[in-house]
């Protein structure tokens, strides 16, 4: 990769060299356009990112911290000082983290840099959605019946939740992205709604407080991509539609929206303009809209470049990095409204590290094998990960944008689907497979899709795959296959004993079988199997099979009766990461001597941690009663909460953490001991 020398800059850009506030994916996509326009990038990395990609692809990086953001992507004061050293002359904040705090900009001005994204004006005005609705009120900009007041006491709250009629939606007033948003569906769940809300903005904002809505049934989220240039004009780039989404946040989003009226799109249009004139706009800017039952009002506005902006990209073919860094130099926007054109459409799926069979819990570890889609023209993938990183529980398990334009939505569909289906990844569990399966649902591609469709549609979405037999077999004779190889790749026994060989070889007989024993998400199976050169013989829930194979790197082929299947197998640890078919399938090779009784409620139970984080609470002590589905503790990880529940009525016989505790993923919790439920009182 060339990197620009400070002797070779372009000079196309009154910006000589900038320095990008951020990680990932998003640093890295600026750091492209950056190298485009002739202009020197700085990195900034926590000790966690000391290898990451966007460190390797920039022209000069700067460690500012340990892994935690508070203590290095926030640390304004730690980014101004890499700034003044790397002597750079703007600022890039990227999206997350620093891009929508207010003092961040004033800093950067304060230092000398220029900050390149809106003012800090706008963004304390939008970043605060309280005051948000009031300007937007004022403004003529129709809103959602709420409550946005100063008042944050539970009685204010209560009474305005009564006069807005339940359901009700609440969310933090100091940031977005589904963190500190509840839904409340009576009013008996307000004040527990309310608590975990509080708890939930301050970890992720700071700020505890936050804003009453109407909660709106099967609305649509639509949003406009607006501009604004220091000489007073302002563009929209058309909308997109991000309705497709999960614990309130987005995963696929797409432009333009599908079946909206053009009536409504226009009005949208007009509405977002006067958005941004009300607080005197400059730079990229999402004005977000919900939309439902003909009607559309303002939910509020994203003061810097959002995740989804590649679809804009594609269907106007317009750079909007590019875009920003002109602005902030104080160049003109480079065209009027009526030469912006779109043309086609475009989707974009948000590939993560989650599970989306456990509540789309983020999923941590070593990427041991990643495979993906060949880009072009039509097919783009944003990504800031590479084979051998690792997803930790620091940042956003975001792996990947996959972006896809075609002519027509048809064919975008059918694009983004292949292009889903190919990807591999060995480690981490990933929402691949579940990204296409909702591009290929029929309602989806009808263009029927509103915020709840992925709980609308559920059943189908999540529905249990079924392990096929070919995995099964496949699995057995890759681990058979690497002991053998391993045996007979060690070249440290003079006399090349067989005591040791995993071969099974016996004298004057055939060689005796390998037992293993694999696990998928709810079988656990046992195998028989017995390698002659490459003929194997294998026994499955008393079932002989008999074939051949023949393996070309990771890739299995085996032949077995009239059959003839294609595996590709990642071993890593004691996992198996199979890939067949478009599909991935995870197995755990068990040792039968190893298995963890506790893990299979029956008497007993112990509940473990679903998902790496920290414990933010413990609600039970040892010798307590509690009945089935009352919850034992509470978890965070990415700063969304995680409630551990009871599986039956029991008594607590151990604790074994306590609040603040970091644990790892399967790390024991609390230990129940069953109890009938009539010789339980409470």
């Amino acid at each position: 990769m060339t990197r620009l020398s400070k002797d070779n800059i372009l000079g196309s850009h009154r910006f000589a060299k900038i320095l990008i506030a951020n990680r990932g994916e998003i640093a890295c996509r600026i750091m492209r356009t950056a190298r485009r326009l002739g202009i020197y990038t700085v990195a900034v990395y926590s000790e966690a990112d000391r290898h990451a990609a966007h460190v390797d692809m920039a022209d000069e990086a700067w460690e500012i911290g340990p892994a935690p953001v508070k203590d290095s992507y926030l640390d304004i004061d730690a980014i101004i000082e890499v700034a003044r050293k790397a002597e750079v002359d703007a600022i890039h904040p990227g999206y997350g983290f620093l891009s929508e705090k207010s003092n961040f900009a004033e800093a950067c001005s304060a230092a000398g840099f220029v900050f390149i994204g809106p003012p800090a004006t706008a963004i304390k005005a939008m970043g605060d959605k309280a005051e948000a609705k009031r300007i937007m009120a004022a403004a003529g900009v129709p809103l959602i019946p709420g409550y946005h007041e100063e008042d944050q006491s539970d009685d204010a709250i209560k009474v305005a939740a009564k006069d807005i009629g339940y359901p009700i939606l609440i969310k933090a007033a100091a940031g977005g992205g589904g963190k500190g948003m509840r839904i409340v569906e009576q009013e008996s769940d307000l004040l527990s709604a309310i608590t975990s809300a509080r708890r939930e903005a301050v970890s992720a904002f700071g700020d505890d407080r936050i804003i009453v809505e109407k909660f709106l049934r099967n609305p649509r989220h639509i949003e406009v991509q607006v501009f604004a240039d220091t000489q007073g004009n302002i563009v929209h780039l058309y909308d997109r539609d991000c309705s497709i989404q999960r614990r309130y946040q987005k995963v696929i989003e797409e432009a333009p929206a599908p079946e909206l009226p053009d009536t409504i799109r226009k009005a949208m249009y007009k509405t977002a303009i006067e958005a941004a004139k009300a607080i005197n706009y400059i730079s990229a800017g999402t004005i977000e809209f919900i939309y439902a039952d003909g009607h559309f009002y303002f939910m509020e506005m994203n003061t810097r470049l959002q995740v989804e902006h590649p679809v804009t990209e594609m269907i106007t073919r317009i750079d909007l990095v590019e875009w920003q860094i002109d602005v902030a130099a104080g160049l003109p926007l480079p065209f009027r409204q009526e030469d912006i054109t779109a043309h086609g459409h475009a989707i974009e799926a948000r590939l993560y590290a989650e599970d989306p069979q456990n509540d789309f819990l983020p999923s941590t570890g070593k990427i041991y094998h990643l495979q993906m889609p060949e880009q072009s023209g039509d097919l783009w993938v944003d990504s800031g990960i590479r084979q051998g990183d690792e997803v930790t529980v620091y940042y956003d398990p975001m792996i990947a944008k996959v972006i896809s334009w075609s002519e027509d939505r048809s064919r975008t569909i059918d694009q983004l689907r292949e292009a889903l289906l190919s990807i591999e990844i060995a480690g981490p569990i990933t929402n691949a497979g579940f990204l296409a399966t909702v591009l290929d649902h029929p309602a989806f591609r009808l263009g029927e899709i509103t915020t709840e469709f992925i709980t609308n549609h559920k059943k189908e979405l999540l529905a249990n795959k079924v392990t096929p037999l070919a995995i099964w077999v496949i699995a057995a004779i890759a681990r058979a296959d690497s002991l053998i190889s391993h045996y007979y790749a060690i070249d440290d026994r003079s006399d090349n004993s067989l005591w040791g060989s995993y071969s099974g070889w016996r004298l004057n007989e055939t060689p005796a079988p390998i037992c293993f024993s694999f696990k998928d998400q709810n079988h656990e199976i046992i195998l028989f199997v017995t390698l002659l050169g490459r003929n194997f013989s294998l026994m499955i829930n008393q079932e002989h099979i008999a074939g051949f194979y023949t393996r070309q790197g990771d890739t299995f082929y085996i032949t077995y009766g009239s059959l003839r299947v294609e595996g590709r197998v990642i071993l890593h640890q004691q996992s198996l990461t199979i890939f067949y078919q478009g599909q991935t399938y995870r197995l755990i090779a068990i040792n039968r001597d190893e298995i963890d009784p506790h893990h299979h409620i029956g008497m007993g139970a112990t509940l473990t941690a679903v998902m790496p984080g920290r414990v933010l609470s413990i609600s039970v002590v040892v010798g307590e009663k509690i009945k089935k589905g009352q919850v034992l503790a509470i978890m965070e990880a990415m700063k969304m909460e995680h409630k551990i529940l009871a599986p039956f009525d029991g008594i607590v016989t151990e604790v074994l953490c306590r609040p603040g505790d970091i644990m790892a993923e399967g790390t024991r919790l609390v230990v129940l001991d069953e109890k009938a439920p009539d010789a339980i009182t409470h």
